[in-house]
């Protein structure tokens, strides 16, 4: 009785509303125990809540038509599909498990919606370790995809990028368990945020 619970539920399928909503298959409750077991390794599969996104849009100060939106660790692309209510120039979702993966390029395909404002939208099977970024503004998002290793690996390797080729850059970073890692970068500097999420960008 309890497991059937409107809480947990929820807590299970990840906002099952947004996926009836918009005829897609963005929830938790549906991925497999394979993809379940590489996520302990990671992070465990969870979508982002819709009405905590557009708070967190609505706290950068960006065009956002100047813009690409990478994903680190897209799972089943429900932040892509609900970044595409922005003008983005271009929306990237990066995923290493390819049952995530397959499933985000499904929804892309499926997703219809009239709020719609980017269609650029991809989903890219890669290690976010060794993704290259696009060399253009960016808007980069977490839910705490990573380890901490792994997440200064990141990093370190975005500082090396921006001393090539400096331009914008913001991250967002929601269940900011790892905030450690941001304060040891040298390229980002924190600007705003909550418990549920901090925002960062690039320090020239």
């Amino acid at each position: 009785m309890r497991e059937s619970t409107p809480e947990r539920r929820r807590q299970r399928y990840g906002d099952m509303e947004y996926d009836w909503e918009n005829r897609v298959n963005t929830t938790s409750g549906t991925v497999g125990w394979r993809a379940r077991l590489l996520g302990l390794f990671h992070s465990p599969y969870q979508p982002t809540d819709p009405a905590l996104f557009r708070e967190m849009m609505a706290s950068l100060p960006i065009e956002f038509d100047q813009f690409t939106f990478v994903d680190l660790g897209s799972g089943k692309g429900r932040t892509l599909l609900m970044a595409s209510e922005y003008p983005f120039r271009k929306i990237v979702g990066v995923e290493l498990i390819a049952k995530l993966h397959h499933a985000a390029e499904e929804n892309i395909r499926a997703y219809r919606s009239a709020t719609q404002r980017c269609v650029r939208i991809e989903s890219v099977l890669a290690d976010a370790r060794e993704f290259e970024l696009p060399q253009e503004p960016l808007v980069l998002y977490l839910f705490n995809p990573l380890p901490e290793s792994a997440l200064s690996e990141v990093l370190r390797r975005l500082e090396k990028l921006l001393a090539q080729t400096p331009r914008p850059v913001w991250v967002v970073y929601y269940n900011p368990l790892l905030e450690t890692v941001f304060g040891a970068s040298s390229c980002l500097e924190k600007v705003c945020g909550t418990e549920q999420y901090s925002v960062y960008r690039t320090t020239r």
